[in-house]
């Protein structure tokens, strides 16, 4: 049976592979959808460490095989998204983005060199283990409709079924050498707003010959609150924010129209759906009142995550067995989204965090700033990690 110092030496031993596969990632990010040099090298990478089992997929997707011992007893999968996004850097860094306007600022760079070094100790330590482990490099984890639920479409959960799909995350408000767990719903559904109020525009000295949207727009904003606060079971998370307004008038111009876009975002599929109705009506109902019209389009986003309790819990026990009871903790529910969520409607799976960050070195932003970046000696214990809970998992 092996044991977790097996794996740590190993992960020690491929850590500056790692650093450099990371850096070379984070140099060269590429947008959701576009990952055609990031999938290169990865696969480049999984052949050069012996792993010739590589499928294209999906278009810019790469999945493969690591088969150890009585390979149909068990399959588990292992998860990373390859995608950046469309951010400039501003850390002055040697290995800061060469791709202008697009930067590897949600940890994608991470997961993936993670996964890599993961499918290396995996390679390396497969006549010790019983079961295969499928490696999923998912692209456009960033951008509806999301790359995992066009990889499910495409049967990546398939042939051979996997028993557990495993997923991780940097977290960078959690110290590096640490990392986080959630059983059951840990992060909501997300779905975009883009409302658009038309009215009849005119000079702002003369309101009463205009249909003026803006003061119907403020309507809707306060309006869509009270669907939360009383249309909504208070004991079910959700949000609704109105986060961009585009009137473009004038001081003295009442415009024709004005355009607001938003999030909705909850734990619960039979009141998200009940919402989207109830958001429509408000905005149109609102809007005919006041002799204007509103043209309401939601585009349904990525469902909630649910972790699997006894998956988790298995996660959970590796990884204390791993880094120790102090290195483990409870996170709580998270009302971002993420597109891993489609694997946890379809198969028993776990989403966990992996602490990134380091006060001491400033390591403080998080995702999706400009200057987000990592404590590098989290490689190490994301690689190693994953490695470890795949193989525990595998002999549940």
């Amino acid at each position: 049976m092996m044991q977790a110092e097996q794996i740590q030496t190993l992960a020690h031993s491929f850590e500056a592979e790692m650093i450099a596969i990371r850096r070379h990632l984070h140099q060269y990010p590429e947008l959701s959808f576009e990952e055609y040099q990031t999938a290169a090298f990865v696969k480049e990478k999984l052949i050069e460490f012996g792993i010739s089992t590589v499928k294209e997929i999906a278009g810019t997707g790469l999945v493969a095989m690591i088969e150890g011992q009585n390979p149909n007893r068990k399959t588990i999968a292992l998860r990373a998204d390859l995608d950046a996004l469309p951010i400039i850097e501003q850390n002055d860094i040697p290995y800061r983005s060469q791709n202008e306007g697009k930067m590897h600022a949600c940890g994608h760079d991470v997961h993936t060199s993670c996964l890599l070094i993961a499918a290396k100790i995996l390679h390396e330590t497969r006549s010790e283990w019983e079961g295969s482990i499928k490696l999923i490099f998912q692209p456009g984890e960033e951008k509806l409709p999301g790359g995992a639920s066009i990889l499910i479409k495409e049967k990546v959960l398939e042939n051979p079924n996997v028993n557990a799909v495993i997923g991780q995350h940097v977290m960078p408000f959690l110290p590096v050498g640490t990392v986080g767990f959630r059983s059951g719903l840990y992060m909501a559904s997300a779905d975009e707003l883009y409302i658009e109020i038309k009215g009849k525009g005119g000079h702002g000295a003369m309101p009463h010959l205009c249909l003026d949207p803006v003061p119907v727009a403020a309507q809707i904003v306060s309006a869509l609150q009270q669907i939360i606060s009383r249309k909504n079971n208070p004991l079910v998370p959700s949000v609704l924010t109105i986060g961009k307004v585009i009137a473009n008038g004038a001081t003295n111009v009442i415009p024709d129209k004005v355009s607001m876009e938003g999030t909705f975002r909850s734990f619960d599929e039979t009141w998200r759906s009940k919402a989207h109705i109830e958001i429509e009506k408000t905005c149109k109902q609102i809007a005919e009142a006041a002799g204007l019209t509103a043209q309401v389009n939601i585009v349904k986003g990525y469902p909630f995550l649910y972790n699997n309790p006894q998956i988790t819990e298995n996660a959970k026990l590796a990884a204390i067995a791993y880094l120790g009871a102090d290195k483990v903790v409870d996170l709580d529910a998270w009302m971002a989204s993420e597109d891993f969520a489609y694997y946890s409607q379809i198969a028993p799976a776990t989403f966990y965090r992996l602490g990134t960050g380091n006060l001491e070195k400033g390591i403080v932003h998080g995702v999706h700033h400009p200057q987000f970046n990592i404590d590098e000696a989290a490689l190490k214990i994301g690689a190693g990690l994953m490695a470890w809970i795949a193989i525990q998992e595998l002999q549940h």
